[in-house]
């Protein structure tokens, strides 16, 4: 294989499926051969910019048509692109400009201002593109700051995409920072295809008759497979959402647009679920996949949006380092409250702190060997020696495997806690709370006693912002004790608006513990 390019574009032009549909927003569709044109463009233009081979290229983009041309035109050309969450705050987003030397920034026209004050402390960021949402010429500009349209139309196109091997790096992203501060995750050409191999075919079993539509968003390892890497590796069209998915606008996506493939996070299924304007099918009679990540999904959530949309959610887990899911339930193979089993070719191991495999039923550290790992992390050569062991890439993330073979989610290793000498899942005891019909959400810590002995603590929200009086506590004490053990029940409830969580719909457990400290 040579360039990624290759095969999730110029294939389908060379093939004869250039005036395919490929991607639609809100605003404007574009077909593969636009798109590879586009992208061609993009590719001339950073080389005249002299924005060069294996330098770095920021994509701070919503999820529109012009996302894709400057992946795909980045990657022609040998930049480096990396997609950065546009959910994050200024100053985070300048830590990763500044840790990645990035010389280049493709920046949404709505991002912009909040970005202006730090952008002009950052010496290696010598191009500023900014894009309009419906490909207008952007307005305002200031500096070195340049019309993304503009750029594309005055460049000469690139002739021909750079060569470049399976191994080498093709595009960084940044961890989702659940436990920290995000590192930059360096994959290279080979990954992408890998994960449409596997996952995308054998468990999604997508065609070119597929219409995808990801809520979740193409600036991380999981929307960048769902709507942009799956689609285009069988010539299939994705449509796109700008805005943030609420129930709403999600809903109207999915009857304008009447997609095949649908891809959530479990925070939005439970929110959907408690909308009352949800249907068979959610919107499109054409729905025959709904997936779920970055979270594990609560199995009452998805024994309930089978029973009211009629379609299984396909729950799994993956993550930056792994590029997508790699332990999947599959059409046929349903556990809801697991994991499910193994992606095909991606093997798995759950050890105990020693490294020795565990048996069956008794919790250990995830391990995954597969096709898709990550070369490394950016600059950060005592974490890549953790986590990339040789074939094994170290999830941590605590696991059993039960009876039948299906993989059950316990915690973050380092969420897990320890009462009564017993270790307990957080996730066990907020499956549990959000399981009783006045909870909306949960989160679940541990929190020292008078005694100094560890016990559950948990935060919740409730359905239509309720107020947890005693007699709810109470109940869903009772209701933890009954459905996850005596001793799993939460000490301590608070009642709060929302949870913490990065943008993959990942709990921040340890920003509850950093606010339960510093109120005590």
């Amino acid at each position: 294989m040579t360039n990624a390019v290759a095969w999730f574009l110029d294939r389908h032009v060379d093939e004869g499926r250039g005036q395919s549909p490929a991607f639609v927003d809100l605003h404007r569709s574009v077909t593969y051969e636009q798109l590879a044109r586009t992208s061609a463009r993009v590719a001339g233009g950073l080389a005249a910019a002299d924005v060069g081979r294996e330098r770095r290229l920021a994509m701070l983009m919503l999820d529109t048509v012009d996302f894709p041309a400057v992946f795909w035109g980045a990657l022609r050309a040998g930049v480096v692109p990396i997609p950065i969450n546009t959910l994050l705050p200024a100053e985070q987003v300048a830590y990763i400009l500044q840790d990645s030397r990035a010389e280049a920034l493709v920046v949404s026209a709505p991002l912009l201002p909040a970005l202006r004050h730090v952008l002009a402390r950052l010496d290696a960021l010598k191009l500023v593109l900014v894009a309009s949402m419906d490909g207008s010429p952007a307005a305002g500009l200031k500096g070195n700051e340049r019309d993304f349209g503009g750029f594309v139309a005055q460049a000469l196109p690139a002739a021909i995409a750079v060569e470049a091997s399976d191994d080498e790096v093709a595009f960084w992203l940044y961890s989702s920072g659940s436990t920290g501060a995000p590192k930059g995750v360096k994959h290279v050409h080979a990954s992408l295809k890998a994960t449409a191999d596997t996952y995308a075919d054998q468990v999604l079993g997508i065609t070119r008759d597929d219409v995808c539509f990801s809520a979740a968003k193409l600036f991380f390892a999981y929307g960048l497979g769902n709507a942009m890497t799956f689609p285009m590796h069988v010539g299939a069209c994705a449509a796109l959402l700008p805005d943030r998915p609420t129930p709403d606008s999600v809903m109207a996506t999915m009857q304008r647009h009447k997609p095949t493939m649908f891809f959530g996070v479990p925070t939005l299924y439970a929110a959907m679920l408690a909308n009352p304007a949800l249907t068979r099918g959610a919107g499109s009679p054409r729905l025959r996949r709904c997936v779920s990540a970055g979270e594990a999904l609560p199995e009452h959530v998805g024994l309930r949006w089978n029973e009211a949309v009629g379609v299984h959610i396909l729950d799994g887990i993956g993550s930056t380092e792994m590029l997508h899911i790699f332990v999947s339930n599959q059409p046929g193979k349903i556990r809801y409250g697991s994991s499910g089993i193994a992606v095909p070719g991606y093997e798995l191991r759950i050890v105990d702190e020693h490294d020795r495999d565990v048996a069956d039923g008794e919790t250990g550290e995830l391990l995954v060997n597969g096709p898709s790992a990550a070369e490394g992390y950016w600059n950060q050569r005592a974490k890549s020696r953790r986590t990339f062991q040789g074939e094994w890439t170290r999830t941590g993330d605590k696991y059993l495997r039960d009876a039948e073979g299906f993989y059950r989610y316990q915690g973050r290793a380092d969420d897990m806690f320890k009462v009564s000498g017993i270790w307990v899942s957080p996730f066990e005891v907020e499956a549990a709370l959000v399981s009783h019909d006045a909870v909306q959400e949960a989160a679940v810590i541990g929190r020292e006693d008078a005694d100094g002995l560890v016990k559950p603590m948990a935060f919740v929200v409730l359905k239509g912002g309720g107020i947890a009086g005693e007699k709810l506590v109470a109940e869903l004490q009772a209701h933890v004790k009954a459905s996850a053990g005596p001793w799993k029940y939460p000490r301590w409830i608070e009642v709060v608006e929302d949870l913490p969580k990065t943008a993959t719909g990942k709990i921040q457990r340890f920003r509850l513990r950093e606010r339960f400290a510093s109120h005590t």
